[in-house]
């Protein structure tokens, strides 16, 4: 879903973005690129935790420009990906070693976790250290 965005670069800063539509997220980037990038990822941590969330409507472009946070900064469309409010689980084939299955099937058990939420919680830590 596309959502207005403000950016505002000061000479010799990085790029800062406010997403009007969800209060209190900002975001930034060395380039402009990064800075329209990085807002996805401010939005997922505005709904971190968010139970049966509804994005908001969009507001629409003309009313972001005469926003006074547009004064001075560009306002331009990005795309949201809302995919990651679903919570629902589906299920995923994946080919593993049968030693990499065992060891993460006897680690699960160790922590009291099936082995399908033992990998999920590995693929998030690796992703919070990417």
């Amino acid at each position: 879903m596309l959502y207005p965005i403000i950016i505002h670069k000061d000479e010799g800063s990085d790029y800062g973005v406010i997403a009007p539509d969800f209060p209190g997220v900002f975001s930034g980037g060395g380039t402009l690129e990064e800075a329209m990038t990085n807002v996805q990822d401010a939005i997922e941590t505005f709904y971190d935790d968010e139970e049966n969330a509804v994005p908001p409507t969009p507001t629409p472009f003309e009313a972001v420009l005469t926003n006074e946070d547009a004064q001075g900064g560009a306002v331009v469309l990005v795309n949201v990906d809302f995919a990651f409010l679903e919570k629902k689980s589906v299920p995923v084939n994946i080919t593993l070693p049968a030693w990499l299955r065992d060891r993460i099937d006897k680690a699960a058990k160790d922590t009291g976790v099936t082995r399908s939420r033992f990998i999920a919680q590995a693929a998030q830590e690796a992703m919070r250290h990417m």
